[in-house]
């Protein structure tokens, strides 16, 4: 095995020992952030944004990383106490840490993505949520810090996901129309996609239930409803 010793410091005191050493060198804040998104049929794909009254400017959601708390812990206890949003995935999307990048102190970010329904939102609006608004993910305005950086990747990242995969965030229940999941598909592309060409491309990966929609008051025959196969 290679030397696993940590380098050794230009000021940290000679007669220390290793592990006294790691207490000697500055350590950054730890922040989460988080790109949380949604959809909606008629507007597309939304992200969820804070007023941030300290910098007077929108911010994602986010808090400072507590003693014995895993990330994904802080993302989610943000995410709840902030904004009333349980039951989410949070996934890591990049580490920003340039040393500059926050200007009121020396603070690495860990930016995560998670996806929710718009039915998990309903807290917005209320409560710790008033100063909360959804914009499109495309044109979110000015946002503070890096943080339109993290809607770019979160957006790129969902966007690369749902090329192939039948709504693999689960934002449609267990079954579905194919028209209901090209909707969702296309709200998350931010463009139409080819009805037939999209049905090619998801039918590999789906099941049918031989169930018929319910009438839902349209004309014309109830379509089937699909299931994923994993």
């Amino acid at each position: 095995m290679g030397d696993t010793s940590l380098p050794e410091r230009d000021d940290a005191p000679a007669s220390r020992s290793t592990d006294a050493r790691v207490h000697d060198y500055p350590r950054p804040i730890v922040a989460v952030d988080t790109a949380l998104l949604t959809w909606d049929s008629t507007r597309g794909l939304l992200v969820v944004e804070m007023a941030r009254d300290d910098i007077g400017k929108w911010a994602l959601p986010g808090t400072f990383l507590r003693k014995g708390e895993t990330l994904s812990e802080a993302v989610e206890r943000s995410l709840r106490e902030k904004l009333g949003v349980e039951g989410i995935r949070p996934r890591q999307l990049f580490v920003f840490d340039a040393p500059n990048r926050d200007n009121r102190d020396w603070v690495l970010s860990v930016a995560h993505l998670a996806v929710v329904r718009p039915d998990q939102l309903h807290a917005l609006g209320s409560g710790a949520a008033a100063q909360t608004r959804l914009a499109p993910v495309d044109r979110p305005g000015e946002l503070a810090w890096d943080h339109p950086e993290i809607v770019r990747l979160a957006k790129n990242d969902l966007r690369v996901r749902y090329d192939s995969d039948p709504d693999p965030e689960r934002l449609l229940g267990s079954r579905f129309t194919m028209r209901e999941l090209r909707q969702v598909h296309e709200a998350i592309a931010g463009r139409n996609l080819q009805r037939d060409r999209f049905r090619r491309a998801m039918e590999l990966r789906l099941a049918g239930t031989g169930v018929m929609q319910e009438n839902t008051g349209t004309r014309g025959r109830p379509a089937e409803l699909f299931r994923r196969k994993r």
